[in-house]
């Protein structure tokens, strides 16, 4: 599976996709009844923009997957009932690992350059999470003593980033909306030249904000110039990630589509907001072609516009509605 993170042009990713297409609709039998019953002809379908997408939910009710053997990991999405959790079986737990890292390579270079501090709360107190897999596997990429996941141990975050500050050791502090919160509630540490990342979402521990409301106060906290965001889910294997402003970029074996909110098999134009289709290679074993429930735009430079969500959602990676 290393052609998935080798693609360079439009080409290949059609030729790709339409290979991941056929061997899904051979082998997932779930997927495999859904494009039937859109009576969708498959020898037709040419490009990955004709590819039918699967709606996000199936993950909650069915198991997903597009081979027999037994997974190496199961991820579990997160939720404040306990019930209804999206199940993604992972056959190969290599290709998250590679996946996540050559991302956060090409947004941010190489982990070893960073102390990786991780504020998760809700996340640690839970089992399955895709998220603390992806981070824990960063901390000891970074390879750096101070590196490391905090729950609820604000003063010795605080000392180690006014420590890091001090060494001018370079600082990347990804945190759940409500635990960064949380956090500048009782502590302030000005952190200018810091890369500080916010996954959103409130986990139900706190009222939902809009994303410029949340960015300000942490921006202010923090003294950096930006807020960075990351865009990613149980039910994929790529993440997208935001520089500032809600704005993410995509790694070139990840793509976004929106689709027409009232026709969800008609994909609309750039500029237009409609629901977020998301293809990830990735999720070669599972379903590549997946209908989330966010609402999105494409820009003209390519890059993803998070709107907000469809209403009674229950969704990870897009808790913020954006006024």
């Amino acid at each position: 599976m290393d052609k998935i993170f080798k693609i360079k042009t439009k080409k290949e990713f059609n030729i790709l996709c339409i290979d991941i297409f056929h061997h899904q609709y051979k082998n997932n039998k779930i997927y495999h009844n859904f494009v039937d019953e859109l009576k969708i002809d498959v020898n037709k379908i040419k490009e990955y923009t004709e590819i039918p997408f699967l709606p996000i939910n199936f993950f909650k009710t069915h198991i997903i997957k597009s081979t027999e053997d037994e997974a190496q990991k199961i991820f579990l999405s997160s939720s404040t009932t306990g019930l209804n959790q999206s199940k993604h079986y992972i056959n190969d737990i290599e290709v998250y690992n590679k996946s996540f890292l050559e991302t956060f390579r090409i947004f941010y270079g190489e982990p070893a350059d960073y102390c990786i501090l991780a504020l998760l709360p809700s996340y640690l107190e839970r089992e399955g999470s895709s998220l603390i897999f992806m981070m824990d596997r960063l901390i000891k990429e970074s390879k750096n003593s101070k590196s490391g996941f905090y729950l609820n141990e604000h003063k010795k975050l605080a000392e180690t980033l006014e420590s890091l500050k001090k060494e001018k050791q370079k600082i990347f502090l990804l945190g759940v909306s409500f635990g960064l919160l949380d956090f500048i509630e009782n502590y302030t540490v000005k952190i200018p030249d810091a890369i500080v990342m916010e996954t959103g979402g409130m986990k139900g521990r706190r009222n939902e904000m809009i994303r410029d409301e949340l960015h300000f106060l942490l921006k202010k906290s923090f003294g950096v110039k930006t807020i960075h965001s990351e865009y990613g889910m149980t039910e994929l294997l790529s993440q997208a990630y935001s520089f500032g402003n809600g704005i993410f970029n995509t790694p070139p074996w990840m793509k976004i589509l929106i689709r027409d909110i009232n026709d969800p098999l008609c994909l609309i134009d750039k500029n237009k907001t409609g629901g977020i289709n998301i293809i990830d290679p990735g999720n070669y074993n599972s379903c590549s072609f997946i209908a989330t429930q966010d609402l999105g735009k494409i820009n003209d430079d390519n890059s993803l516009e998070i709107i907000g969500r469809f209403d009674n959602s229950d969704l990870r990676g897009c808790n913020l509605l954006i006024s």
